[in-house]
This record gives structure tokens, sequence and C-alpha cells, in this order.
């Protein structure tokens, strides 16, 4: 990995601006490897460097990667005019300078939908999650506005299975979606995996088979589902052996 400014890496886990860092310098004692050093300019390699900042180490990031259980009611964007975004609900150490221009989302969930929501500041994850060439699984928990038959579930899931049509929606053309898997829970409730993110694609899939979206929440990701232990609006940071599940 290239090596990274120390007042640059500071600033990333949530000490300050680079003019806070140099006062921290000044007032605690820095060590890289052992040693105190005065210089913000200071060259670390964050895989092999260790520092310390008043006696505790710090655990350097490569990259930061979180998983919310988005609510709903809250937009999928780092700035609106009128409503809640998710940005809000992140604290102060993942909305520092550094983080500022970095962090983003992959992908959007709509307003109205709960759900599984990334956060990374990994451009090349984010490329390969979004990329349709990549067919990335997503699995959605959907609550329909009316019970269907049995005869009538197995001609959607038919359907659903060879590419439905999807009417227009509000600018958005006319599209076939890709084959997509159904999973009836109940009447009214079925978990739906598509491989492709089309605008307000879910909801547009069951109103061409002639029903509405209750209640929408996704749960999954490739092999990556939405932590259980999540309440609507928490997140939590991913590792190594979270990311190796974003995958079909």
């Amino acid at each position: 990995m290239s090596k990274e400014r120390l007042d640059k890496l500071l600033s990333h886990e949530g000490f300050g601006s680079r003019k806070d860092i140099r006062k921290i310098m000044r007032k605690y004692e820095v060590l890289v490897n052992g040693s105190r050093t005065y210089d913000p300019s200071t060259q670390i390699d964050p895989d092999n460097d260790t520092i310390s900042v008043d006696g505790e180490e710090v655990n350097l990031h490569q990259h930061v990667y979180l998983m919310m259980n988005k609510p709903q009611h809250v937009v999928s964007s780092n700035k609106d005019g009128e409503h809640q975004t998710v940005f809000d609900l992140l604290d102060d150490s993942y909305r520092t300078p550094y983080l500022a221009d970095k962090l983003h989302l992959v992908g959007r969930l709509d307003m109205d939908t709960e759900g599984l929501l990334l956060f990374t500041t990994d451009g090349e994850l984010t490329h390969r999650l979004i990329s349709p060439k990549n067919h990335i699984n997503k699995t959605y928990l959907c609550c329909l506005e009316h019970p269907e038959t049995p005869e009538h579930q197995a001609e959607i899931t038919a359907q659903f299975k060879a590419g439905i049509e999807c009417g227009p929606d509000d600018n958005d053309p006319p599209f076939t979606a890709e084959p997509a898997q159904i999973t009836w829970l109940d009447d009214s409730t079925a978990h739906l995996t598509i491989y492709e993110g089309k605008y307000h694609q879910v909801k547009r899939m069951f109103i061409a088979v002639g029903n509405k979206i209750a209640f929408l929440k996704r749960i999954s990701m490739g092999r990556l589902e939405l932590d259980p232990n999540l309440k609507p609006g928490e997140y939590k940071e991913l590792y190594d052996d979270d990311l190796d599940k974003l995958s079909n």
C-alpha cells in the first residue's frame, strides 16, 4: 500500500482537521513505531507502521466499510434541503474532513424503503457492486397491499423468472427486467431477488402484475445479510470476512 501523511491519517481516524493534528502533536506524545515525532508530514505505511497518541494505539483503516439498517423516511444522500439523510445518522468519527469527500453510498434505497445500505471509501468495491455486468444479487422482503391466490403466485413466479415488462415511472422509460427469483412466505409476503437496480424496480415489477408494495426492505446483497441486531438507523463497520460475502 502507498504511504500517507501522518496528519491525513489521524484526521481520517477522527482526531480533527490537520490544524487540530498539529496542536495535538505539540500537546500530546505522538509515537510512530515507538519514536516521538512532531512532524505532521511524516510518511506512514498503514499496513506496517504503528501510531499511538497519548499512549493509545491508533487502529489505522485503509478503507471504511459500513452496513446500515436504513430507516424509512430518510434520504439516501449526503445532503438534502428538506429531509434527514443517512449521513446525518453517522457519528462525528465518520464525518471528518478527510472522509467528507471519500465516504459514499453503494447504491441507494428509496426514502420509504428500509434495510441494508452500504457506505464505503473504496471506489473499486463500489464499481464492482453496482456495475450491471457483475449481476450482484439483491434480495428484498416485499409486503404487498393485496393478498395473492396460489394460482396467481405461480403466474407471478413464472413472469418474474422469464423477465417481466415494467411500465414507465416518472421520467424513466419502460424496461424489461432481467430474470428474478421470488419465494412466497404467505399470501402477501415474499422474498424477491433481483440482479440489477433500475429506478423503483421492485415496485414497478409488482405494479406490472397488478399489485403494489406496502412495505419494502432490502435484506441482503450478494451473500452479505443485514445484521438482525441492527435497529433502523443503526450501523456497524464491516471487515474482511463480511466483504468476502459481497459476491454471488
